[in-house]
């Protein structure tokens, strides 16, 4: 299991530096070493906390074949009176490393090191109360952190967007096919299962049929090969949220407001959820924990910030809502 980083740098003589998105600083956390290597971990920041966020910041940790760009995001949680910061984890966007192979992990318990040490960098910087947002992957990650990851005291709430709680596969295939992959991602861990469809990531671009701008080397439109390490680390990740979790915090869990999946690009894809099925999230929301509130976005896509302007400002008022109020 993967540990936090002991470090031993006080805040005050952190290095952070510009990072590429305008008006945002980062710095970089060294973790434990892996099996692959040496391991860093990448925070994000903004620059301008406002003056009445006191103790309070929020947390995002992003999916699988991603990383954080979404400022329009931070803008809402600054403006709700909340500290912004991100992670990116390990082998992930600004944490990738040469010798390391993109987005995977056999293990998603280092991911949730990964948060643990985001979380006491919050906490060594004075903050007190911290929202952990979760979006995808980062939403499985955030959910077991939340129920059993070290520093979860600091926890105020959750807030998951579309979380991969289970895999998007047919009943019959996730019975029978399912758990023989995991058994030989066992052995056969670097094992490729081949990239994503691309019609996502056409969906969210700029370039093709979506809005976005992002970096297509740390976010490819195909996406990244999945291994079969990967799927097992997945798989029991997610039987452990099938089981049962204990998150002693309230739990904001939004997500579109149905599935689609087209082969090919098509309209639909820009109003639907076509990674994730929705009915997973909402048949899994109560196992999470005592206090749980779903939140369908009607048009919204999988990475609901990243929709269009409507479900967009829907998925933004829900999360701003949430931060207010609690």
């Amino acid at each position: 299991m993967a540990t936090a980083p002991t470090d031993p740098v006080p805040h005050g003589a952190r290095n952070w530096s510009p990072d590429e998105l305008d008006g945002f600083e980062r710095t970089t956390l060294t973790m434990p070493d892996a099996s692959d290597g040496p391991v860093e971990v990448v925070v994000v920041r903004r620059c301008d906390a406002p003056e009445h966020a006191g103790t309070r910041a929020f947390l995002y940790v992003h999916g699988f074949g991603d990383y954080f760009f979404q400022q329009h995001l931070a803008d809402t949680v600054q403006e709700a009176g909340f500290r912004f910061h991100a992670v990116d984890l390990r082998r992930h966007g600004r944490s990738l490393r040469p010798h390391q192979l993109p987005n995977v992990t056999f293990d998603v318990d280092e991911y949730v090191a990964d948060v643990a040490a985001a979380v006491r960098l919050l906490v060594d910087d004075g903050v007190r109360e911290i929202v952990l947002n979760g979006h995808s992957t980062g939403g499985l990650v955030a959910v077991l952190y939340a129920h059993r990851g070290e520093g979860r005291e600091r926890l105020s709430s959750v807030v998951l967007t579309s979380p991969f709680l289970d895999m998007n596969l047919p009943a019959w295939q996730e019975r029978l096919v399912e758990p023989v992959l995991a058994f030989a991602g066992r052995f056969l861990p670097k094992a490729a299962l081949g990239g994503l469809s691309p019609v996502y990531g056409q969906s969210i671009h700029a370039d093709l049929h979506g809005e976005w701008r992002f970096r297509t080397d740390w976010k490819p439109i195909e996406g990244f090969p999945a291994r079969l390490g990967w799927l097992r680390a997945i798989h029991l990740a997610q039987r452990e949220v099938e089981r049962g979790l204990a998150i002693g915090v309230p739990v904001l869990l939004l997500h579109a407001e149905r599935s689609a999946r087209p082969r090919a690009w098509q309209p639909d894809a820009n109003r639907a959820d076509i990674v994730l099925d929705v009915d997973d999230m909402v048949r899994l929301a109560p196992r999470l924990g005592p206090r749980v509130e779903l939140q369908a976005v009607p048009d919204g896509m999988h990475d609901l910030v990243l929709s269009s302007e409507e479900p967009r400002r829907r998925t933004l008022d829900l999360i701003r809502s949430w931060l207010i109020e609690r």
